[in-house]
C-alpha cells in the first residue's frame, strides 16, 4: 500500500513511516501541497494522510476539496485540533476519517487499514454486488448512476457529486421506498467514523438533495424524503 502524507513536522513524519514500513504501508511524505501534487501524480498512491495546518497558506480543508474534485483518493485528516465542529467540518467536506494528535502508532496503523477496508467493500459492491440493482447502472426516471463508473447524472447533465454524496444515492436509489435509518446509511454508505455524528450525515444529504434539483424544473419534487424520527428514502415514484 502507498500513501502520501502532507506533514511539516518531519520528526513525527520518520517515526511514523518507519512503523508503517513494517506494516506494509509505504509513506511518501511531503512538507506542502505543492510538493504533494507532485508526488501524487508520480506515486498514484492508495491513500492521503494530510495535516490540517500547512506552512504554505493551504490548509486541510483546501486538499480535502481539490481531493474530492480532482483525485477521489481515501482520505485522512491529521490535526491537533480537538474541537468536534471542526472534526465534523471535515467529515462534510469529504474526509473519510480524522486522527487527533498525539496518536499512538497502532491507532495510525490502523485507522489507514480501516478505510482502506471500508474502500475494498465498497468497490466490491461496485462490481459484485450483493444484489443486480447494486451492481448493474440504476435508473429512476431521468436519475441515472453507473457505480462502476462512479458516474451520476440527470437527463444527460453530470451531478456533480463528492464520492460520500455518490455512495449514499446509491445506496438510496438501489431500494426505492425502502426507509434507511441514519445510524445504517452512516454505517454501510459512510463507514464507522461517520458514527454518532447524525450532523454530518444530514449535512450530505442536504448538499445531494441541493444537487439533484438543480436539474429539475419543480423544485418540489425531492427524490430523497425524510421519514422523520427515522430516517430516509428514494422516493416510490421511480421504481425504474
Amino acid at each position: 500500500m502507498r500513501i502520501v502524507w502532507i506533514e511539516d513536522e518531519e520528526k513525527l513524519l520518520q517515526e511514523c513511516s518507519s512503523y508503517l514500513k513494517k506494516e506494509g504501508i509505504e509513506v511518501f511524505g511531503t512538507a506542502s501541497f505543492q510538493e504533494a501534487e507532485k508526488r501524487i501524480a508520480e506515486v498514484r498512491p492508495d491513500l492521503l494522510l494530510v495535516d490540517w495546518m500547512l506552512p504554505d497558506g493551504m490548509n486541510g480543508l483546501d486538499i480535502c476539496k481539490r481531493n474530492e474534485a480532482s483525485w477521489q483518493l481515501p482520505f485522512i485528516m491529521v490535526t491537533a485540533k480537538e474541537d468536534e465542529l471542526d472534526k465534523v467540518l471535515a467529515l462534510e467536506i469529504g474526509a473519510d476519517d480524522y486522527l487527533t494528535k498525539p496518536f499512538s502508532l497502532r491507532e495510525l496503523s490502523a485507522r489507514i487499514k480501516a478505510v482502506m477496508r471500508r474502500v475494498a467493500k465498497q468497490s466490491v459492491l461496485s462490481y459484485s454486488g450483493q444484489s443486480e440493482e447494486e451492481e448493474q447502472t440504476i435508473r429512476r426516471g431521468k436519475l441515472l448512476i453507473d457505480p462502476i463508473k462512479f458516474h451520476a447524472e440527470i437527463a444527460g447533465k453530470k451531478l456533480d457529486l463528492t464520492r460520500t454524496e455518490f455512495l449514499l444515492l446509491q445506496k438510496l436509489a438501489a431500494s426505492p421506498g425502502r426507509v434507511f435509518t441514519r445510524t445504517h446509511l452512516m454505517d454501510e454508505a459512510l463507514g464507522e467514523s461517520y458514527l454518532g455524528y447524525e450532523r454530518t450525515l444530514d449535512s450530505h444529504i442536504r448538499n445531494l438533495r441541493r444537487k439533484l434539483t438543480e436539474h429539475e424544473q419543480s423544485q418540489k419534487f425531492a427524490y430523497i424524503e425524510t421519514v422523520y424520527g427515522v430516517g430516509y428514502r428514494f422516493t416510490e415514484k421511480y421504481h425504474a
